[in-house]
This record gives C-alpha cells, sequence and structure tokens, in this order.
C-alpha cells in the first residue's frame, strides 16, 4: 500500500479519502467496526461550513447565537451549526469507499521503519505494509510521539441531551458560553475554577445543555461538572424530565506539537490540531486534509522515480501540516491560554466580553485559525488595547512557561 491510516474517526475518514483522490492506495486500520457511531458530538460555525460545502451535513442550524458575560448576551451575529454525527460519518466512509480506501480491522501493536516504507504489526500478529503511515488514532496516539513541555490542560464537559420541565434556554437559540454564576456563592466564585454552560435548543421539546471548563490541568472531574449543571438548572427552576443521551467530552486543549523528525505522520488529534484557544478540531480537519493529501500524493511520486526514501516523505508531510506560520501561531494560542487558564471568572467574563466585541472578521478569524500571523497578532494587540483594567493586568504577568511559548513564537514556531 501506499499509505496505512490508523483509525477510523473525523481525521482518519477525511485524509483517507483525500488520498484515495489521488489514485494512491490506501489502508485503514481501525480497532473495530468503522461504521460503529461516533460517541461525541461536534459543532461547527455557519460561514465554515458553508465554505466547505458540507452545509447539508448539519444536524440543526441556528441563527440566534449568543453568549453571557454580563446582564446583557452577546450577540455573535454569525450562524452555528450542529452536525449530524451519523451523516457525517456516512459522508466519509462514502467518499473513501469512492476513493477505493481499503479497511482492516485490528489494535495496532509496534511499528518498524526501512529506507522503503514501514510495516506495522497488529495485536493478533497481522503484519500491513505501506511506503507511509498516517497516525489519525486521536489524542492519545499509538505511534506519533510529542515531547512533554509542561502540563497539558484538559477541556472537560458534562452534557445531557433531554427533555425538561421548562425550556433551560430560549427557543431556537443556540449559547456558546454563559457564565453567569448565581446560582454558586460569592466564595464559590472566587476560590473555584469557573464553569461556563453551552447549550441548543434541538426541537420538539429537546435540549442539549452542556457544563464545561474552558481548560483546566489537571482537568476538573465530571462529577463536578455535572453537579454544577444540575445546580445551574435548579436556579432557574428547571429539572430533567428525560436523559436521552449523557456526554462526557474530555480532551487536551494544549499539547506541544509531535517531533517532525519521526518516520510517520500525525493527523488530527494525534498531530496537536486541536484550536488550543477554541477546542475546534472538525473544521480544520476538513478544511486541511486535501492539502496535505496532495503534498504526500507529490512526495510518494518523487520517491516512485527514487528521488527519496520513505524518511522524506513523512519530512514534507510533516512540513505540509505544521509549515513555520502555523507553527507560530500554535505557540501564540498556546501562550494565550496559559494566561486564559489563570484568570479568575471576573477576569474571564470581561475577557470574552472585548474579545467578542472586535469586528467579526477578527474574533471568527480567531477561533477558525484562518487568520494570517499578522492578523492574529494584530487582533490580540487590539484586545489588549480595548480591555479593562483587570485583563490587562492579567495578562502582562508572565508565569511559568508563558514566556518561553512566546518565544516559541518569536523564534518561528
Amino acid at each position: 500500500m501506499d499509505v496505512l491510516v490508523i483509525g477510523a474517526g473525523p481525521a482518519a475518514l477525511a485524509i483517507a479519502a483525500a488520498l484515495g483522490e489521488h489514485a494512491l492506495a490506501v489502508i485503514c486500520l481501525a480497532p473495530g467496526d468503522p461504521a460503529a457511531v461516533w460517541p461525541n458530538t461536534y459543532g461547527i460555525w455557519g460561514p465554515e461550513v458553508d465554505a466547505l460545502g458540507l452545509g447539508h451535513l448539519l444536524a440543526h442550524r441556528w441563527s440566534n447565537c449568543v453568549s453571557w458575560f454580563g446582564r446583557e448576551p452577546t450577540q455573535h451575529g454569525h450562524d452555528y451549526g450542529l452536525f449530524d454525527k451519523v451523516a457525517l460519518q456516512a459522508h466519509g466512509l462514502a467518499a473513501c469507499g469512492a476513493a477505493g480506501v481499503r479497511w482492516q480491522q485490528g489494535l495496532a501493536a509496534t511499528i518498524a521503519h526501512d529506507d522503503s516504507g514501514s510495516t506495522v504489526m497488529t495485536a493478533a500478529g497481522t503484519s500491513l505494509r505501506a511506503r507511509l503511515v498516517i497516525d489519525a488514532s486521536g489524542h492519545q496516539p499509538v505511534f506519533v510521539r510529542r515531547p512533554d513541555d509542561g502540563p497539558v490542560a484538559g477541556q472537560a464537559a458534562y452534557g445531557i441531551i433531554g427533555q425538561f420541565s421548562a425550556p433551560p434556554i430560549e427557543s431556537d437559540q443556540f449559547v456558546l458560553m454563559d457564565y453567569r454564576s448565581d446560582h454558586l456563592s460569592e466564595r464559590e466564585r472566587s476560590s473555584e475554577p469557573p464553569t461556563f454552560l453551552y447549550a441548543m435548543d434541538l426541537g420538539g421539546g429537546r435540549f442539549f445543555v452542556e457544563e464545561t471548563s474552558l481548560a483546566l490541568a489537571p482537568p476538573l472531574p465530571f462529577a463536578s461538572l455535572r453537579q454544577r449543571l444540575e445546580r445551574r438548572l435548579a436556579h432557574r427552576g428547571v429539572t430533567v424530565t428525560r436523559i436521552e443521551h449523557e456526554e462526557f467530552c474530555l480532551f487536551p486543549m494544549n499539547p506541544a506539537l509531535p517531533d517532525p523528525s519521526q518516520r510517520l505522520l500525525g493527523f488530527g488529534g494525534s498531530a496537536s490540531m486541536v484550536h488550543p484557544a477554541s477546542g475546534y478540531l472538525v473544521g480544520g480537519l476538513l478544511r486541511r486534509a486535501p492539502g496535505l493529501a496532495a503534498a504526500l500524493a507529490a512526495a510518494l511520486a518523487r520517491q516512485r522515480q527514487a528521488e527519496c526514501d520513505a524518511a522524506a516523505i513523512a519530512a514534507a508531510g510533516w512540513e505540509a501540516l505544521w509549515p513555520a506560520p502555523l507553527r507560530r501561531k500554535h505557540a501564540l494560542y498556546r501562550f494565550g491560554l496559559e494566561k486564559l487558564m489563570r484568570f479568575e471568572e471576573g477576569q474571564l467574563r470581561h475577557f470574552f466580553a472585548t474579545f467578542f466585541a472586535m469586528p467579526d472578521e477578527l474574533w471568527y478569524g480567531f477561533l477558525a485559525n484562518t487568520l494570517t500571523v499578522p492578523e492574529l497578532v494584530g487582533a490580540m494587540v487590539r484586545l489588549f488595547a480595548t480591555a479593562p483594567n483587570d485583563v490587562r493586568w492579567g495578562l502582562m504577568q508572565p508565569r511559568d512557561r508563558e514566556l518561553a511559548l512566546l518565544g516559541r513564537f518569536l523564534a518561528g514556531g
């Protein structure tokens, strides 16, 4: 095979299908049935899904999108969508099928490299050979190595899809971040980690409500998030009458970038592609898979002509996946997240109120990771200039590895 992809999630399907479109021989190694329904839900901004031409894969789309950082709601002015995860998965599997991608079930156990490619051995003893291996197995990768440069913060959330005694949010509304905390005591607000409500009206009397911790190391326990959600709802006079689904979400927000000298490639969570400031991933996967596939197809063609070896293919892949501008932005996003993790609730509310008061193209481009490096720096300077004094003071205080991350940005990532 030309490429072996490890995994069966959104990242694996996106890159496998994109590679197959270049007439490459691709096989995916899945730990189980690749059609088994994905456990988590995936959200995306309307302009992003429209640019991808995948609006038909949304289960819901809201125009009334708000956040709460004070007494009045912040109107976001952009649609937000929730993928129909079954449709998204079926779309990816169909694209893989059309591109001739083959499937093998098994758990990857070991990998060995030589000049012409790599061999993966499964736990059951099956040997799979390819010119390039892509590890798309998720946030705890099977083979991809990432350097340890300090604690990795996790975004944790506990959510419920179900029915309630009264609507927990307004009809036809999507709530990105509700930081109101009048259900907590003054002591809790000042001494415990802040959390926010992420919620959406699914129609037919069904709602999705999720208590979320932006990022902490170690992450906030699910039991604490569940208790916070129950107290938030009770304070509003709302009780849960029927639970259809419970969601337990935990993923790393700020892992270091993988070692680019390794002989295999990562994609998705294994390659630290989660947005360190927002937690978004799926939109970036779908947007970046075609470009990476094109770079890999060109490198594999050079190998066929004996112009490079297998190590050079992996190196070309890492360079296409994490070029210098994206490495610099990743370092700057990580620097910003380190700051936010230290903020008290009041500072966070003031920070986000200032952030979403910026022009749409700046805050949206920041969250979608579509700004250039100069635009990103300009947005952060503008935020600092317009923020209240408590936010400015928090941003100016250097602690722990913040200076190292800033230095990495200045040095080119």
